[in-house]
């Protein structure tokens, strides 16, 4: 059985309906996009709970082998297979404990909402590929889709059921604004209704990024 990962949470009101479950990125923790959360959300929307997982610590080849909290190691900078399979099967097994705890916290699957940026992101995606019961979206900023290969042979039927918003900073020099363009039509080209947004930005979250993005989680919830 995998081990619930330590979070930081917020709620924007009392018995939250929805969950918005946010995977930071490399180096950073689950502290990271807290902040974001009084920005994002909307007077009207349903009371939602934000959790952010802290990665685990673990050596990272690209930085010298540091170690640091990583969803998985990254040797090189091939964006089309970059990420270690191991490390990328044990997150998304860790993401997969975080969705079970929260049904059983009275949020079901197609109330809850997987969130990541970069390298978070990266996991967000490659999780949504394996859900046998379709989340009520995926969220994916400045990021692309790992070990490409491997991720759309381990696809399951019905996944691209689930709407994408991706998002990515046209000048974005840690992961190419090219790679996550690639994913995104690479995800269209499966039948998923990708929302794509590009800024011109580094690799960071923008004001009118978060607009756009309440837009999108604004029509989740209309549509619920």
């Amino acid at each position: 059985m995998t081990a619930v990962l330590e979070t930081v949470e917020r709620q924007t009101g009392p018995d939250p309906a929805w969950t918005v479950l946010w995977l930071h990125g490399l180096g950073a923790d689950g502290n990271d996009f807290a902040p974001l959360v009084p920005e994002l959300v909307r007077p009207q929307w349903p009371a939602l709970r934000f959790v952010f997982p802290h990665a685990p610590v673990r050596p990272v080849t690209i930085n010298g082998g540091m170690r640091m909290r990583a969803w998985y190691d990254i040797a090189g900078m091939d964006f089309t297979d970059r990420g270690d399979a191991e490390g990328v099967e044990q997150s998304i097994a860790q993401v997969e404990a975080l969705i079970a705890r929260e049904a059983e916290r009275g949020i079901p699957p197609e109330r809850l909402l997987l969130a990541g940026f970069s390298q978070g992101g990266a996991v967000a995606l490659a999780a949504g590929l394996r859900r046998q019961m379709p989340l009520a979206g995926l969220i994916a900023l400045s990021t692309y889709l790992p070990s490409e290969a491997r991720m759309l042979a381990a696809r399951v039927p019905g996944a691209e059921t689930q709407p994408v918003f991706m998002a990515h900073g046209m000048f974005d020099p840690v992961v190419p604004f090219s790679a996550g363009r690639r994913s995104a039509q690479t995800l269209e080209g499966l039948g998923f209704a990708v929302d794509w947004k590009s800024y011109p930005m580094q690799h960071q979250v923008c004001a009118e990024q978060i607009r756009d993005l309440g837009d999108w989680l604004q029509h989740r919830f209309d549509a619920a």
